[in-house]
């Protein structure tokens, strides 16, 4: 047997042997001897190392639950929407090719064309704007002939908080008296030319608005000189001083006063013809589709005071596809020997100007269908006092005279517009109008018509090449003869068109027709159009 099995039968037999003894009365073993016969030395057996491989820790699929504890909110956020304004072309830092252009051109009826712009004086801070234009043209009745020519120039100053605006214009336009019955009649031509010039200047200042303005005003100072053959001359001064309040986020407060101040002289006899107003008001905007103002104007006129309202209301329903809008707006105005003489050009130089009130009260809808049409319809009732007109049925018929009349009107105004880019736009407007006076009877507005029609088409089927068309309609005017008769003038159609086409960059060629149809109609009584006009040219960009 090995050293291990012996020495534990040993250790059993000498525990067991004691135990007996202990038995036997505690008696012990004497003289006796144990032998080691081998030493034991205890050794710990050594653990195998382990193999160290590292490795990711297994994936955690479970899914932890969040808990989070919002508190109330308590924000309001508002944001107050600038009114629309004309825009203020500000400097550019990117040089913009062919700013400046000539175009000129010659056609039939001696016609001679001038239209020229210079855009390229700018910096910065400032920019300025030159336009010259002139076209004559030569009729085939006798003194049938018309010239005009103007310049103006216009520029912008910008500061930090203002920006300043100035404009200056000249112009020169000459018409012939030939409404006349040439057989009866015989005159020089030098008798029958009529000349009016114009100088113009304008002054005005606006400052800068953002979200945070609290205050705006747009002063504006204006002065002309207006003078025409016969010892006939107009001089007019205006100043207006335009301001607005800003409340709150919704609401402004426009105060304005202003004043015109014109002179007319005609030979020995002269005349004044001053308005000067003051209003205020409630303008409201930035409300969800809604909007609209309530401004009550005094005016002070050469037949008295006048109380104007101006007051509307638009609504728009979510989307902005319809808007509607209503209101009553009231303007006076001073019917002043350059108003009349832009309308009617061959009207007599003695006159007493009057000036006209004019009500009127409104409904309007707009509405926008799809991403390229819009419609519009306006249902109006008017109301003038002193409504200037033109009859010329007295001595030669050449001049017309201003008589002045009360009346009332129903119109209705619709159009309509379609535009897909810069590739088509095509446009209509119509307006009519019903006259009647107080007991609803009819009433001739004296060579105003009661029916106008425009049309316009442009269409530019290569980036080189545009073409424009146009047609006008005008019926409904009446007059009175010789006879002294209420005659009905032939309806006006006049349709025309325009063709320009790129041949470089730099250079266009276009061609003009007016009266394509040649129609022979009169807008005056007596002053029967030009016939068919064709005329081409040039433009020049550089």
């Amino acid at each position: 047997m090995g050293v291990k099995p012996l020495l534990m039968f040993s250790l059993l037999l000498i525990a067991f042997g004691a135990r007996a003894q202990h038995a036997a009365n505690d008696t012990t073993l004497k003289g006796s001897s144990i032998q080691i016969i081998q030493s034991y030395k205890p050794q710990v057996k050594q653990a195998p190392k382990p193999g160290w491989i590292p490795r990711l820790p297994p994936a955690d699929t479970s899914r932890p639950v969040f808990t989070y504890d919002v508190p109330p909110q308590s924000l309001y956020y508002g944001y107050s929407s600038l009114p629309l304004r004309p825009l203020s072309l500000t400097g550019d830092t990117v040089a913009m090719p062919y700013r400046d252009y000539v175009k000129a051109g010659a056609g039939n009826l001696s016609t001679l064309y001038l239209d020229a712009g210079i855009g390229s004086l700018c910096g910065d801070d400032y920019e300025t704007a030159i336009h010259v234009h002139h076209i004559s043209q030569l009729g085939a009745i006798l003194n049938e002939q018309t010239a005009q020519s103007g310049v103006e120039a216009d520029g912008t100053l910008h500061e930090e908080k203002n920006d300043w605006h100035a404009s200056v214009a000249g112009e020169r336009n000459q018409y012939d008296y030939y409404g006349y019955n040439h057989e009866v009649y015989h005159y020089h031509g030098d008798s029958l030319e009529q000349i009016y010039t114009t100088a113009r200047v304008n002054v005005d200042m606006q400052n800068k608005v953002d979200s945070n303005t609290t205050f705006s005003y747009h002063p504006a100072i204006t002065g002309s000189v207006y003078d025409g053959r016969f010892s006939t001359s107009e001089s007019n001064f205006g100043i207006s001083v335009p301001m607005s309040f800003r409340l709150d986020t919704n609401l402004s407060l426009p105060v304005a006063a202003s004043g015109i101040f014109t002179g007319y002289k005609s030979g020995g006899y002269s005349a004044s013809n001053n308005i000067a107003a003051l209003s205020a008001g409630l303008d409201i905007h930035g409300l969800p589709g809604v909007n609209g103002h309530a401004i009550l104007a005094a005016a002070a006129g050469k037949s008295g005071l006048y109380v104007l309202p101006d007051l509307l209301a638009v609504y728009a329903l979510p989307g902005n596809k319809y808007t509607f809008s209503a209101g009553w707006q009231a303007t006076l105005r001073q019917n002043t020997y350059e108003q009349l003489t832009m309308e009617n050009p061959f009207i007599n130089p003695l006159y007493a100007p009057e000036q006209t009130r004019k009500d009127e009260v409104f409904g309007n809808a707009l509405i926008s269908v799809g991403n390229h049409i819009t419609v519009s319809a306006r249902v109006s009732w008017w109301n003038f006092n002193d409504l200037p007109t033109f009859l010329n049925n007295v001595g030669d018929e050449k001049q017309f005279y201003v008589g002045y009349i009360n009346a009332n009107a129903l119109s209705f105004s619709a159009a309509f517009r379609y535009k897909i880019a810069e590739i088509w736009s095509l446009g209509a407007t119509g307006d009519f109008y019903n006259y009647y006076g107080s007991s609803s009877a009819k009433v001739y507005v004296w060579g105003e018509p009661n029916t106008k029609i425009k049309g316009d088409l442009m269409y530019s089927p290569i980036p080189k090449l545009t073409i424009t068309a146009y047609l006008a309609l005008m019926s409904g005017i009446w007059q009175k003869n010789a006879l002294n008769e209420s005659v009905k003038l032939k309806m006006i159609t006049d349709l025309g068109g325009n063709v320009e086409y790129q041949l470089i960059k730099r250079l266009s060629v276009f061609v003009q027709v007016n009266n394509l149809l040649n129609q022979e109609y009169q807008r005056w009584l007596g002053y029967q159009s030009y016939g068919i006009n064709v005329y081409g040219g040039l433009r020049l960009k550089f």
